[in-house]
């Protein structure tokens, strides 16, 4: 990674994925995946589970199959997105079209601050106060302060905040007037996901966005009344696949949609770009944060990401 990225549980230098290939017919379709602790994930626990499957896709497990072979989660969006990409090669189109959209634009990113002192965060801001849209990571002790200096270091940019569950039903009511005085436009998951219910029926003058609440369409039921507006990766849905039929579904249910990432590179983001078109938030910048990325990237001008080339993906 370029730097350490900070988050209210903790901070890290690297980022580990997993890469998945699979060939049909001298085609061969990627994926990518980042397996994630909050989750019980680990890169030996998720190569466990996609080795699992050698023989059900030797013997022509197709992508839907896949769906009820593994559970959602990291593994199976490393191989759903190589099934999207291989489908795409094999049909000679690109995956947008099988994916039923009428075409495939670019998108404005957020751009993360990690977590960090008020002087820090503050030089950190001024660094990207060009970037129309940034995302602070909070969760402790002093993130007024960090708000406040983010604020003045970027004075036009729109703002996320990010507590990653670090925050009380307290500490949510006593900072969201503040927080909208200062202009910011939503909160990701400011309660631990196990006790939301302080959410349900709670004045939300600030719009809260479900994170490590959502997971696939069967979160959906225990979200209402709580959250406002969801934050959709596919390293938890499980794919593309349940991406898309998740984001209809909250959308027929009142949710706005955040479609965000795992900090991964070029070929994570490339599917998820199919998911970002026409929401109201898009954080896709995990290979913004990486010192090294695929030898074929997405490109990004600014914080304007731009559609995968068909050499990456799809």
């Amino acid at each position: 990674m370029d730097g350490t990225f900070t988050i209210s549980r903790g901070s890290r230098t690297e980022a580990h994925v997993v890469t998945v290939s699979l060939e049909k017919d001298g085609a061969v379709g990627m994926g990518e995946c980042v397996p994630y602790a909050r989750y019980g994930e680990s890169l030996d626990s998720v190569c466990e589970q996609i080795q699992s499957l050698t023989d059900a896709l030797a013997q022509g497990m197709d992508r839907i199959a896949l769906q009820t072979a593994l559970a959602p989660g990291a593994a199976r969006n490393a191989v759903d997105c190589a099934f999207w990409d291989l489908e795409a090669k094999l049909a000679g189109k690109p995956a947008w079209q099988l994916a039923g959209l009428n075409s495939l634009s670019s998108v404005v990113t957020a751009y993360t601050l990690s977590l960090d002192t008020p002087e820090k965060m503050q030089q950190a801001a001024e660094e990207n106060a060009a970037r129309p849209l940034l995302k602070i990571k909070l969760g402790g002790e002093g993130d007024l302060e960090r708000l406040r200096a983010v604020r003045a270091g970027a004075p036009n940019s729109r703002l996320i905040v990010d507590a990653n569950e670090g925050w009380s039903a307290t500490d949510y009511d006593a900072l969201a007037p503040v927080m909208l005085e200062l202009g910011v436009d939503l909160v990701e998951q400011p309660l631990p996901a196990s006790d939301d219910a302080a959410l349900e029926g709670r004045a939300r003058p600030l719009p809260v966005c479900a994170d490590e609440a959502c997971h696939d369409r069967d979160s959906l039921a225990n979200l209402k009344g709580k959250y406002d507006v969801i934050n959709i990766k596919l390293d938890k849905t499980g794919g593309l696949t349940e991406a898309l039929a998740l984001k209809q579904a909250a959308v027929e249910q009142g949710f706005s949609i955040m479609v965000g990432c795992m900090v991964g590179s070029s070929l994570a983001m490339a599917p998820a770009l199919l998911l970002a078109q026409d929401v109201g938030f898009v954080d896709l910048d995990g290979p913004l944060l990486l010192a090294e990325d695929r030898d074929t990237p997405i490109e990004f001008k600014g914080s304007d990401m731009y559609p995968a080339p068909p050499a990456l993906w799809g």
